[in-house]
């Protein structure tokens, strides 16, 4: 069983109904862990399929053109504030400020780089859950960043020895 955070899954791994364990929202950032009595729709899913149905891995895929990543750069301190997704989007900011200011690069590259850090601060997110870093530690679970190009299928994959989003192939991903 595989857990998978963000778009197109079942379309990307080529599974059918009841294969992957999806969990889909906006920009695909998870917060980090906090057991605070409130309603956390993400973090009651990742418990669930963690010690539930103890997925063997969590992918989170991120993609280009991601509307939810340029929402949050566009609309920083709009003045009509939503009631929820304002509060949401600010979960991006940590990859944003791990982007610094750097005034050289074009605005889709821009949006490009912090689509993929922010599934690097997603990655980070997920280690602060203690049954997922217990997990990840005794080698029982895999954590997997992904990044899916819509316009030309590309698919990559962090590799966190180069500290890069490498191409990968289908077959690639997971081996059981």
């Amino acid at each position: 069983m595989l857990l998978r955070l963000a778009c197109l899954a079942e379309v990307i791994f080529d599974a059918h109904p009841g294969e992957l364990f999806v969990v889909r929202n906006v920009a695909n950032p998870v917060p980090p862990y906090s057991p605070s009595g409130f309603m956390h729709g993400v973090s009651a899913a990742l418990e669930f399929a963690v010690q539930n149905l103890k997925v063997k891995y969590i992918i989170v895929m991120g993609h280009s053109h991601c509307g939810g990543v340029r929402a949050f750069v566009e609309h920083q301190d709009r003045p009509d504030a939503g009631d929820f997704i304002d509060n949401w989007m600010s979960l991006i900011t940590p990859a944003a400020q791990s982007l610094g200011d750097d005034n050289n690069v074009s605005r889709s590259d821009y949006l490009a780089r912090l689509e993929h850090a922010s599934i690097l601060a997603t990655l980070s997110n997920l280690m602060s859950f203690p049954w997922i870093n217990g997990r990840v530690a005794r080698q029982q679970l895999k954590l997997l960043g992904a990044y899916f190009d819509v316009g030309s299928g590309a698919l990559e994959v962090y590799d966190p020895v180069a500290n890069a989003f490498t191409p990968i192939t289908r077959e690639g991903i997971i081996a059981e």
